[in-house]
C-alpha cells in the first residue's frame, strides 16, 4: 500500500500542475486509506503538504506575472484567520465520541471523514459543471472587490481547510474569477498563494501537541512537488479544463467510497 500511496501523492501534485486546483482534496484519503493515518492527523499533515506543494506551484505564476497580491491579502487574510482559528481551538474541542444513533457512535475520526466526503461530493459538481462564467478571461475589466462576499468565503474556505485540511481551491478560484474579476490564470496563480499561506499557518497554528513524523511528511510532500512540476508541464500540452470533468467523477466515486465505508464499514 506505500508504494500505491507514493504514487497516489505524485498524481495529487500532477492534479494541482494541471488542473489548478482540485488535487489536495485526494490528500486526506491518500493518508488514511493507503498510509492508515488517524483522520484527525491525516487533516493536519494535509494542511503541511498541501501548503508547501502550492507554494512551490505558485512560483511559476510569481515568474509570469499572474499572482494578484493584493487580491491575496484582501481573501487571504479573513482566510488565515479562520483556518488558525478552527485548527487552535474548534478541532481540539470536538470530543472524540460527538454522538450516537442507535448502536453507531459517531467518533471524532468518522465526523472528520464524513465531512471530508462531503466536501468532495461538493468539489465533484464545481469541477464537472461547465461554468461559462468562470471559464471567461475577463479581459480589460477593471478589478472591483465585493468586500462583504469576499470576506464570507475567505472566512468559510478558512473553515473548511481547518476541519478537514484540503486546500479549496475549487471554492477559491471561481470566487477570485467572479467576486475580485480576476482572468481565470491569474486566479489559479492568486489561489495557489491563498491555499500555501492559510494552509501553512494552519498547520503551525496547532492547538494539540501532535507528534509529528517529519520524515514521513517531507518524503510525501516531495513527491506531490514533483507530481505538480509534471503536471505544470503537461499543462503545456493538454488542456486542464478539458480534464477536469473526468477528475471530477473520480473525486465524487472518491466522496461516495468514504460515506460508504464510514457509516457502513468502520475499521
Amino acid at each position: 500500500m506505500e508504494y500505491i500511496g507514493y504514487f497516489a501523492s505524485i498524481l495529487i501534485g500532477v492534479a494541482l500542475g494541471l488542473i489548478g486546483g482540485g488535487g489536495s482534496i485526494l490528500t486526506v484519503p491518500v493518508l488514511v486509506y493507503l498510509f492508515a493515518i488517524e483522520p484527525v492527523v491525516a487533516t493536519s499533515y494535509s494542511l503541511f503538504i498541501v501548503g508547501l506543494t502550492s507554494g512551490v506551484g505558485s512560483v511559476g505564476y510569481f515568474k509570469k506575472g499572474l499572482v494578484n497580491i493584493k487580491t491575496a491579502i484582501v481573501f487571504g487574510i479573513p482566510s488565515i484567520i479562520a483556518v488558525f482559528t478552527t485548527r487552535a481551538l474548534i478541532v481540539p474541542a470536538i470530543p472524540k465520541e460527538v454522538f450516537t444513533i442507535a448502536e453507531f457512535v459517531v467518533t471524532k475520526s468518522i465526523l472528520m471523514m464524513l465531512l471530508f466526503a462531503v466536501l468532495m461530493i461538493a468539489a465533484s459538481y464545481s469541477m464537472i459543471k461547465k461554468d461559462k462564467k468562470t471559464a471567461n478571461e475577463n479581459k480589460d475589466e477593471e478589478q472591483k472587490f465585493n468586500y462583504p462576499l469576499i470576506l464570507i468565503e475567505g472566512v468559510v474556505v478558512g473553515i473548511l481547510t481547518g476541519l478537514v485540511g484540503a486546500g479549496g481551491g475549487f471554492l477559491i478560484i471561481p470566487a477570485l474569477v467572479i467576486l475580485s474579476k480576476l482572468p481565470m490564470k491569474e486566479a489559479v496563480g492568486t489561489s495557489l498563494v491563498i491555499i500555501a499561506a492559510k494552509s501553512l499557518i494552519g498547520f503551525f497554528g496547532e492547538g494539540e501537541a501532535t507528534a509529528i513524523n517529519w520524515q514521513f511528511l517531507i518524503t510525501i510532500s516531495a513527491f506531490a512537488i514533483i507530481g505538480i512540476f509534471i503536471g505544470t508541464a503537461l499543462s503545456k500540452k493538454i488542456d486542464g479544463e478539458k480534464l477536469k470533468p473526468a477528475f471530477g467523477w473520480f473525486v465524487l466515486v472518491m466522496g461516495i467510497y468514504i460515506i460508504t465505508k464510514e457509516l457502513f464499514f468502520p475499521n
